[in-house]
């Protein structure tokens, strides 16, 4: 899982440094091998289509693999002895039992890697490939097209619900029950010689590709430029980050936590509808959630501005517009469904009689919910404060047409250095980006593990 840690367009801007023409990895075939120029020998283009599709294979895969995981091993061992006593051997079994029942984890953990991939800005935009989401920021920023950048974020929504629709139509009445046996475990499969390296080398290679060689070179362009990198700019940049990323992660939780809270005691449909809608966010790409935001708050400043001269004669200027506060407001709508789905399942875990004990002994909901609830599901409430710190660490889109003046983030700044193909000065803030988005990831793994175990 660790690769999910870095973002596509941290190796979007590594791999194009060490792979292009004038990178490590050409020069030393032309000073190996003689040749001359391009023209001498043929080379992958990292700046293309594939090497997005690379990009995003990299990063993203983690999606299918947790969930599949997941759904491998709560699959009942009684099924699968079944199977293997109507005469499957174990590839049979596999195919014909235990894939077809994990299909919903790895159709939901494929929704999720597309809609991933369909938000995806930085990696599209060094390398030049056309999508929507590039499209919507060019259009806003290079020719100042407010209306046709709606247009084309109500494009990209139109496709994102598509998936969404798909996704549930392709289980439509489906059921997929099993009688789970806890205790039984399923049979290890000793693997020698050259299967047993083979399984190291593909578990491997997916991990060093993904985070373990551009992490390195990060590191090594990092440690190498040292006064380059690390300057007082850097500080600033992190501070900004953290502000933003702190601020949005206890809020996020504390909503989260109140709007989960809610659905818990309120049965009635509305509320869990309305629960539903404003997690929603997380399935639109940032760009559009930044348009969506802006268009109304800048005319809600323009309107209030005219109200308050016309009343007062005192022009106050725009109020929400350019401020961290709108900021924030869409980082809120974009991940407030990853910290409500955390604490959903925190929620999950206490049972009602224990509500029910609280109430009869005098305590008032919100008592309740303080006293009793939230010491119980700390370590959920943990990870959805640091999922939602590291995606807002990560976050490029939303930043970039949102930001206020001179309030650039980590995130932001590595876009500018690649963009002006200035990598060394980028390698700081990008490592950083890494590091703090390998916390949950580690989290998230241990817990995993430590549940299986148990």
């Amino acid at each position: 899982m660790l690769p999910l840690a870095a973002p596509a367009y941290l190796l979007a801007y590594t791999y194009t440094d060490w792979l292009d023409y004038y990178g490590p990895v050409q020069f030393w075939l032309r000073s190996h091998f003689g040749w001359q120029s391009v023209s001498d020998y043929w080379f992958p283009d990292v700046r293309s289509v594939g090497g997005a599709i690379a990009m995003f294979s990299l990063t993203l895969y983690p999606y299918v693999y947790m969930l599949a995981r997941v759904a491998f091993l709560e699959q009942s061992v009684c099924t699968l002895e079944a199977s293997r006593s109507l005469g499957c051997g174990p590839w049979r079994s596999f195919f014909r039992v235990a894939l077809p029942l994990a299909r919903p984890a790895i159709i939901a953990g494929l929704s999720l890697a597309l809609m991933d991939t369909l938000r995806e800005f930085g990696t599209d935009d060094y390398f030049g490939v056309s999508t929507f989401t590039t499209g919507i920021y060019r259009t806003w920023f290079g020719m100042g097209a407010r209306v046709a950048a709606a247009q084309l974020s109500a494009m990209l929504m139109v496709f994102i619900l598509i998936l969404i629709v798909l996704e549930r139509w392709s289980r439509r009445q489906a059921k997929y029950y099993q009688a789970k046996n806890s205790v039984q475990r399923p049979q290890a499969y000793e693997l020698q010689g050259l299967r047993a390296w083979g399984a190291i080398a593909t578990c491997g290679l997916p991990i060093t590709l993904g985070l373990l060689l551009p992490g390195g070179l990060l590191a090594h362009m990092t440690l190498t430029h040292l006064e380059e990198t690390l300057d007082n700019r850097f500080l600033e940049l992190a501070q900004h980050s953290l502000i933003l990323a702190g601020l949005t992660a206890g809020i996020g939780v504390v909503v989260a936590l109140v709007l989960g809270y809610g659905e818990r005691l309120s049965k009635q449909r509305a509320v869990s509808l309305g629960v539903r809608l404003a997690s929603m966010g997380y399935a639109v790409p940032g760009a559009v959630i930044a348009v969506g935001i802006l268009i109304p708050v800048v005319r809600f400043d323009q309107g209030l501005s005219a109200w308050i001269e016309a009343a007062t004669g005192n022009n106050i200027g725009l109020i929400l517009s350019g401020t961290i506060t709108a900021l924030i407001f869409a980082y809120l709508v974009r991940f407030l469904a990853v910290a409500l789905g955390t604490v959903e399942s925190g929620l999950g875990k206490i049972r009602p009689t224990i509500d029910d004990a609280a109430r009869s002994l005098g305590c008032s909901p919100t008592k309740t919910l303080v006293k009793i609830h939230t010491p119980l599901m700390a370590s959920s409430l943990l990870t959805a404060v640091m999922l939602v710190f590291v995606d807002v660490m990560k976050e490029l889109p939303a930043t970039l047409v949102m930001r206020p003046f001179n309030f650039d983030t980590l995130a932001v700044r590595v876009y500018q250095y690649a963009s002006d193909e200035r990598l060394v000065e980028a390698s700081a803030p990008a490592l950083m980006i890494l590091l703090v988005g390998l916390l949950p990831v580690i989290l998230l793994s241990w817990r995993i593990t430590r549940e299986r175990n148990a």
